[in-house]
């Protein structure tokens, strides 16, 4: 399933503008960022879109915990540098001017215990007046339940069909993606995919990043609609 996930995952997120979200995240960078240096990680990197987009600015290293989303940015993105591993507790013995985690990625953390440690490990692999910026998912009063959701993807070889809807569980928004998928001269293939992420309170996340020693804002104009962004600095 993951294998054929990330061969596909470009095309059904082909609606997403990572060349103009980059530009977005440079000025934020410019503005907030007061080292000398550029080295830029991008936690939950994916398949290296947004680093596409980064490396002519910034030395790049990505970190993603799955294997096949990874080759395909190391195919992608030659200039960086990529280590799978898991956001919550990774060690890569170095410290970064600028820290990235975007598209919701975070919320996979699925709990305030792991959103904390997750939010240590930024800040200790960020240098003194380097900049974090986080992206999170849906609070509990912005998500939508019950939202019936189509996506699709209609290309000359190959069609894709992704449908699901949403529910709370707990702390937990939960989407079962039922995926549709037909290639030129193949069978059509079907796959689930379960996603949960954590529900997490605005205040709660900003308090975190204050006690790991950042200097916080909570910017309501994000990237996407209603998710926000979350800029730190260290102190």
């Amino acid at each position: 399933m993951y294998k054929v996930f990330a061969d596909i995952y470009d095309l059904i997120y082909s609606f997403k503008d990572y060349k103009k979200e980059v530009k977005k995240i440079k000025k934020l960078i410019k503005k907030y960022k007061s080292t000398d240096g550029s080295e830029l990680l991008d936690v939950a990197c994916g398949t290296g879109e947004h680093l596409k987009y980064l490396e002519d600015s910034f030395i790049c290293t990505g970190v993603d915990i799955n294997e096949g989303i990874l080759n395909v940015a190391k195919n992608k993105v030659k200039g960086a540098t990529f280590k799978q591993a898991d956001m919550i507790n990774f060690d890569l013995n170095k410290k970064f001017d600028v820290i990235i985690s975007l598209f919701s990625s975070i919320g996979y953390v699925q709990t305030y215990a792991n959103l904390e440690k997750t939010i240590v490990n930024f800040a200790n692999h960020l240098k003194q007046g380097g900049v974090v910026i986080i992206e999170l998912w849906f609070t509990k009063s912005t998500y939508w339940v019950g939202l019936p959701s189509m996506t699709t993807y209609d290309g000359d070889d190959i069609k894709i069909a992704r449908l699901n809807t949403t529910k709370i569980e707990n702390d937990l928004s939960v989407m079962e993606m039922h995926y549709l998928i037909v290639e030129k001269n193949k069978d059509v293939k079907y796959f689930v995919d379960k996603h949960e992420l954590g529900l997490f309170d605005t205040d709660k996340t900003l308090e975190f990043m204050k006690k790991a020693g950042l200097k916080v804002e909570f910017l309501k104009d994000g990237l996407m609609k209603e998710r926000g962004l979350y800029v730190g600095v260290k102190t």
